[in-house]
Parts: C-alpha cells; sequence; structure tokens
C-alpha cells in the first residue's frame, strides 16, 4: 500500500470510508480530547477548536513526514448541541425534538503538515431538514442501536430510516467530513486528491450535491 501520508485522527468508519474516496495512503490514529464545551462558545469556534485540538494531540507523537487530518461534528438545535445520546431512552427524545424541524450540523476539519507545522483549518455548516418520521418508525431505528454513538442520535444514511428529506448542502459533511472542504484545504498544502474527490463523493452516496462547485472554488458556502 506504500507508506501513509496522511493520519486521520479518528475512529470514525464513516470518516475512514469518506477519506478513502480521495485515494490518499492513510492511517488512522483515534485521539481524545476534553469535548466540553466553554461558556458562550458558539458551534462554529467549539468544532474549529475541537478539530485543532485532535490534530495537535495526534501531532504530538507524529513523524515530521506525515500531515494529520482531525475533524470535529456537531448537531445543532437552536443554542443547544446535541451529543451522542446516554441511552435509548435519550435517542427516542432526541428524535422526537428533531422531527419536522431543520437543524444545522457544523464540522470543523484540521490539517496539520508535521513538517513545518502548517496548519490549515475549514468549517462546514449544513441546513439539515428532518422528515416527518411517526412513531413506530423512531422505535425501530433506535432498537437496532444505530443512534446510540451518533450525535444528535441519527445516522443520515441509515439505508431503512431515512431521517432526512431535501438536503441542499454538503451530505458528506453530515456524516462527518465535509470532502471538498477538506479537498481545498488540503489544495493549500500540495496534496490534492488523486481522484475527482467531488464526484467520486456524490457518486458513493447517491447524491448530487448542489454546493461542491462552489465550495471548490474557495467560496464561502456551507
Amino acid at each position: 500500500m506504500g507508506k501513509p501520508l496522511l493520519v486521520l485522527a479518528s475512529n470514525s468508519p464513516r470518516r475512514r470510508e469518506l477519506l478513502a474516496l480521495g485515494g490518499w495512503i492513510f492511517n488512522t490514529r483515534p485521539t481524545e480530547v476534553d469535548e466540553s464545551q466553554r461558556p458562550s462558545e458558539a458551534p462554529g469556534t467549539y468544532v474549529l477548536r475541537l478539530a485543532e485540538s485532535k490534530a495537535r494531540t495526534c501531532a504530538a507523537s507524529a513523524h515530521e513526514d506525515l500531515t494529520i487530518l482531525a475533524a470535529d461534528t456537531a448537531v445543532v438545535d437552536g443554542k443547544a448541541i446535541l451529543g451522542k445520546p446516554k441511552d435509548m431512552a435519550e435517542a427516542v427524545e432526541m428524535l422526537r425534538r428533531l422531527r419536522s424541524r431543520t437543524h444545522q450540523v457544523y464540522t470543523g476539519i484540521a490539517v496539520m503538515r508535521m513538517s513545518d507545522g502548517n496548519l490549515g483549518t475549514d468549517l462546514c455548516v449544513t441546513d439539515v431538514p428532518m422528515r416527518a418520521y411517526n412513531e413506530e418508525e423512531i422505535d425501530t431505528y433506535v432498537a437496532t442501536g444505530d443512534p446510540l454513538d451518533k450525535a444528535g442520535a441519527y445516522a443520515i444514511q441509515h439505508p431503512k430510516f431515512h431521517p432526512v428529506e431535501m438536503l441542499s448542502g454538503c451530505y458528506a459533511s453530515v456524516m462527518g467530513l465535509p470532502l471538498c472542504h477538506l479537498t481545498r484545504t488540503l489544495r493549500q498544502l500540495d496534496m490534492a486528491p488523486k481522484t475527482n474527490l467531488s464526484a467520486e463523493c456524490q457518486s458513493s452516496l447517491n447524491y448530487s450535491c448542489p454546493i461542491s462547485a462552489a465550495v471548490l472554488r474557495g467560496e464561502q458556502v456551507g
């Protein structure tokens, strides 16, 4: 497979799957940091701070020829950041709270090149409109156990539950890694993807992204 060039500071299978679409050689090194939100800290500031903290923590033991990638995702409803539910009852409560309403998903990324300490960050914010799923659907989905390790108690890509309708932003970001934002950040570090990552992402997710071209042009959208 060759020598790893990227280190993904995460154990998320969803982030691994998305990153693999770029054709980079990478390995994973899960990194734990204090994820407590600071008083009055805005969601965007929060996820960027955690992403940078993860990158710097991972970099403390990384070789100089590597580049570290870290990300943090938050489900935000109004002023509340929804984490992973502590149990099935809380998962049901979260899904009821989000039903038939639009919330936001914030994903911050941080990329650190070890050779010179260069750090690049980016932020993606996506409006997520939830459909009017019923109580039976909630109970069936929660019984699978899938919501218990998901912020906000849902996975947008779940093949049976399908919680989201009419998304108009970055699908990959809601999964945990906005690939077009990552592409433009890595290009600044001379690490462009080896594939047409936007096309690979849309094909893999079966989603026609309305913002990818603008993001890759460097516009502040999503």
